[in-house]
């Protein structure tokens, strides 16, 4: 005979199983608790790797400044952007032309601190973040919520689910920020209230067209879609055959980071051509902006691509990959395994709540 008391332990001991094995079968999780776990994601990792990108953009003007009105590329973690060098008399005293004597990188961390300011190591941040924290929650909310509705199971679903989920999800994010960009560009130079936003966009759309709100949509999804793909598929097989070695029921921040940096590799492997073209395209419209050159038609992406391969063969294409290694596997495994982080921790949050 089973007392109440006995029925009841019974219940709790066994609550746990039942919600481990629902969460391999649905996210187990709300998209407000997806928001806030991509969102703290996103913002760790701005704060942990822009000082690199910082550091290194220092290091080259340091050899070789940035002129008035020509371009430079800054990664914050999440995005990488085309920022342009401002135009008049204090160009020298912007933080990305700012003298320094710096001998190798971890010299130029600790001057930098010393003389400048801790806060000098995220210099240029505030006007990407714009672009960068919407677009990182709307790309991995997205993608669990495409994931699951395609009916994505643990370890028995098709792998092909990710990689249709991680294209769409990137697609539809890219299209939905791709017009602050214009804003982006407005606030390196100053901050802007919201009618000032509001009459940029104006402006541009008077000007150009709805369409120029979208301008370089295209070498942006070239890449990004393809990486998003790419990189899914293999962290989803990376992670459920390292949760298997390990006899692990749930996911851990050590599996989830390191399943992130070796799929962000192959990604980033696969995808470099078209990380070549995207930076090429973004140079010239934003030095096309800085010139106010706005009668000169920009290449296309596939004129781009045969250029550079006529100029350099295929070596022109890989063009920059080790450096950018340095940047997109630190960014995805610390994204990716602080968003998993934070997704086990509302799962855990949530079934203690529903016992």
């Amino acid at each position: 005979m089973i007392r109440k008391g006995d029925e009841s332990t019974k219940n709790v001991t066994t609550a746990g199983p039942v919600l481990q094995s629902r969460q391999k079968t649905d996210l187990g999780i709300t998209p407000g608790q997806q928001i806030v776990a991509s969102g703290t994601g996103a913002m760790i990792t701005t704060l942990l790797v822009t000082p690199l990108d910082v550091v290194k953009i220092r290091l080259q003007a340091q050899v070789k400044p940035i002129g008035s009105g020509h371009c430079f590329l800054y990664c914050n973690g999440l995005m990488d952007h085309v920022c342009t060098c401002i135009n008049g008399g204090s160009v020298s005293k912007q933080w990305y032309n700012r003298g320094g004597h710096f001998n190798g990188v971890l010299d130029a961390f600790l001057k930098i601190s010393r003389t400048e300011g801790i806060l000098k190591l995220w210099s240029g941040l505030s006007p990407t973040l714009v672009m960068a924290v919407p677009a990182t929650v709307l790309y991995y909310t997205a993608y669990d919520q495409l994931k699951y509705s395609m009916g994505y199971k643990y370890e028995t679903s098709s792998s092909l689910i990710p990689v249709a989920a991680g294209g769409i999800a990137r697609v539809f994010a890219v299209s939905v920020i791709n017009p602050l960009e214009l804003v982006r560009t407005k606030m390196q130079s100053r901050p802007l209230t919201f009618k000032e936003i509001v009459g940029c966009i104006r402006t541009a759309v008077q000007d150009g067209g709805v369409l120029s709100l979208w301008r370089g949509w295209g070498p942006t999804v070239l890449r990004d879609a393809p990486f998003a793909c790419i990189m899914w598929f293999n962290f989803e097989i990376l992670k459920a055959r390292l949760m298997k070695a390990f006899h692990l029921e749930e996911v851990t921040f050590p599996v989830s980071f390191a399943s992130a940096a070796i799929a962000g590799v192959i990604a980033a492997f696969f995808t470099n051509p078209f990380d070549v073209v995207k930076t090429h395209r973004q140079i010239e419209l934003g030095e096309m902006d800085a010139l106010k050159d706005a009668k000169r038609n920009p290449a296309s992406t596939f004129l781009i691509i045969r250029r550079i391969y006529a100029r350099s063969g295929m070596n022109g294409l890989y063009a920059g990959f080790i450096p950018r290694l340095g940047r997109v596997v630190p960014a995805c495994a610390i994204m990716i395994g602080s968003y998993e982080f934070g997704k086990s921790f509302f799962q855990r949050y949530n079934e203690q709540h529903q016992r």
